[in-house]
């Protein structure tokens, strides 16, 4: 097998007497999309803004590209990327302009081209003249997506992609981090309360507990783990502590 392109290993953060992520072990091969599961506060943000370089890990190392995080971050990102509902493009700007200034700052050949090309793609081309405040929750995560591909990034981060979407333009999110992944096999983190979003577009899920692994492997061998009937079915018991943190 190749060598993973994302390694994490004992990967701790403390929070005052708070333990948010504790000893996280985790790799991420190319072309592989792993789930990155759990309730509100079992670290997976945490997790996401310590591979970023947002967040300071108190133990631990992150090994992205075979080249250390804290040594060669700005190297790093160049070829990282990321989206999430929770951080809104320049809403003042439109579309094409944010688009533009963030071409720009990964250092994209050809950003015209490559604007309209991800705009066709997620089928916003019709908005590239649209003011970003102005767009609806659907319409601003696609381009938060787009902005998320400009640099045909290795490691694409996926924070709560789906979030607030109607069914429709979350199943075109999902058939798209699968087009992504056949047409460029960059590694995803995909991170999502919605259950369908995991089943369908990962191919191995991490389940994270209290900030350690609870369970890992494919949503059908975590389903038959826990007795569930689906993945919702075992996400409410571990919310509700009915099962037993058995750590793999």
């Amino acid at each position: 097998m190749p060598e993973p392109l994302l390694q994490i290993r004992n990967l701790t953060k403390r929070f005052g007497k708070l333990v948010a992520v504790d000893g996280l072990d985790l790799e991420v091969r190319a072309g592989e999309v792993i789930g990155l599961l759990g309730v509100n506060g079992a670290g997976k943000t945490t997790v996401m803004n310590m591979i970023l370089g947002l967040t300071i890990p108190n133990e631990g190392t992150i090994t992205v590209f075979g080249k250390d995080l804290q040594k060669h971050r700005i190297e790093i990102l160049k070829r990282t990327n990321f989206c999430t509902t929770y951080a809104n493009l320049p809403s003042n700007l439109k579309v094409w302009q944010n688009l533009r200034i963030f071409a720009g700052l990964y250092g994209v050949k050809n950003p015209g081209d490559k604007i309209d090309e991800l705009l066709e793609m997620l089928g916003i081309a019709h908005l590239r003249e649209s003011v970003t405040g102005r767009l609806s929750a659907g319409e601003g995560t696609r381009v938060n997506l787009a902005k998320a591909l400009l640099n045909d990034p290795e490691l694409l981060l996926l924070d709560e992609p789906t979030a607030s979407l109607d069914p429709d333009i979350a199943d075109k999110v999902r058939s798209l981090v699968r087009r992504t992944q056949r047409e460029r096999s960059p590694a995803i983190l995909y991170t999502s309360h919605n259950m369908k979003d995991i089943e369908v577009a990962c191919d191995r899920i991490v389940f994270l507990h209290q900030g350690s692994i609870l369970a890992e492997g494919t949503a059908a061998e975590i389903k038959e783990r826990f007795s569930g009937r689906d993945l919702d079915e075992v996400f409410i018991k571990v919310a509700r502590n009915e099962v037993e943190a058995l750590h793999i």
